[in-house]
């Protein structure tokens, strides 16, 4: 539903025409002088009506029906696109309040691998405008935010590399923040930058950044730890199973320290996958079976990841690879209805390397 942060006349006009009002009835529905909206009509976005009065025009807005609020928000804007088709600058009052909310919403919808409503709602802003359209700090801001979450869709997606990729919109989104002054917000795009170059397969690089991203005071102490966890699962990646599962260790202890359950059942999952590199699959099913009973989220993205790294111990042992089969199946089955394209990738590697380790050798 609409909402105004700070009302001007255009706002106001904006708010009469979609209560299909006169001026004088609209006056009369506000309880202002006629001259008032007149005033505000003519002046537009150059007058501010009294503190008084701006609560009055919450109040007339909030108790409008939702045909009146669709109508408000497309009155406002065709004038927000009129003015900057004509190039008058960045975003209207209005529009900072709106911006926010979708990027909050478009949160939510990642957290689901709801990729087409996430994209549709940062793309309606990164679209709106650009870095030429006269943004001021509070723009820059939003337009960077915007710029993150969209490599946070692209990683989530599997597309890490080229121009249209996650690495390029998190660069990007940092320069911003760089540019605004904002070290922690440049210190995440670090950690998601990391993150890339993991997925990539770039594994040293990847335990490198982490490392130092693990004493980064720029960073809070939940996401030192993540960068922590991230070392161990480079590392476990790597084959250096022993370090990478006492790096997870140290990792785990302290989300439990910070009461962060989810990031705990993560830190277990990662553990069970180093247990299992190692060769000791009694503790890598003990580890899988902690992370699957205390997932704090069921989002398909974490269902897809446990249920990989199940299957991928259970393939492990002969006793066990028909059900660590079935289980990646279902885990494929998943990923591909939320279109989670590395996780396919990922599962069908599980699948092809547990192909060539069960086939009979030729003498």
């Amino acid at each position: 539903m609409a909402t105004v942060h700070h009302w001007t006349g255009l706002e106001a006009r904006a708010l009469r025409l979609a209560l299909r009002m006169s001026v004088r009835s609209f006056a009369g529905h506000l309880g202002v002088g006629i001259r008032t909206i007149s005033k505000w009509e003519k002046l537009l976005a150059a007058t501010e009506p009294r503190q008084d009065t701006q609560a009055i025009l919450d109040t007339a807005l909030a108790r409008a029906d939702a045909a009146a609020h669709l109508r408000f928000e497309t009155f406002l804007s065709e004038v927000g696109r009129a003015i900057y088709a004509e190039g008058a600058g960045g975003p209207l009052a209005w529009e900072y309040e709106s911006w926010t909310d979708d990027l909050d919403r478009a949160v939510v919808a990642l957290s689901r691998q709801d990729f087409a409503f996430a994209d549709s709602l940062i793309r309606r802003w990164l679209g709106r405008f650009n870095l030429r359209s006269g943004l001021d700090d509070k723009g820059l801001y939003l337009f960077a935010r915007s710029t993150t979450l969209l490599g946070d869709l692209q990683r989530d997606q599997g597309a890490v590399l080229g121009p249209l990729s996650a690495q390029h919109s998190y660069a990007s989104a940092k320069s911003l923040f760089g540019q605004l002054g904002i070290p922690r917000r440049v210190a995440q795009l670090d950690l998601s930058l990391a993150v890339v170059a993991e997925m990539s397969g770039k594994l040293e690089i990847a335990a490198q950044q982490y490392e130092s991203l693990a004493v980064d005071d720029r960073l809070s102490r939940r996401d030192r730890a993540r960068a922590r966890l991230w070392v161990g699962t480079a590392l476990s990646k790597d084959g250096n199973y022993s370090y990478a599962s006492r790096v997870m260790l140290a990792a785990t202890r302290e989300f439990e320290d910070l009461a962060e359950p989810e990031d705990w059942s993560v830190a277990h999952q990662k553990l069970a996958l180093a247990h299992r590199g190692a060769g000791d699959l009694a503790k890598a099913l003990h580890f899988i079976g902690i992370a699957r009973s205390t997932a704090a989220t069921d989002a398909p993205m974490q269902r897809v990841r446990l249920e990989t790294a199940h299957g991928h111990i259970l393939l492990s042992d002969p006793a066990t690879r028909d059900d660590g089969l079935t289980t990646l199946d279902k885990a494929a089955r998943l990923a591909g209805q939320f279109g989670l394209s590395h996780q396919l990738a990922s599962i069908e590697g599980i699948r092809a390397m547990s192909e060539g380790a069960s086939a009979p050798r030729r003498r």
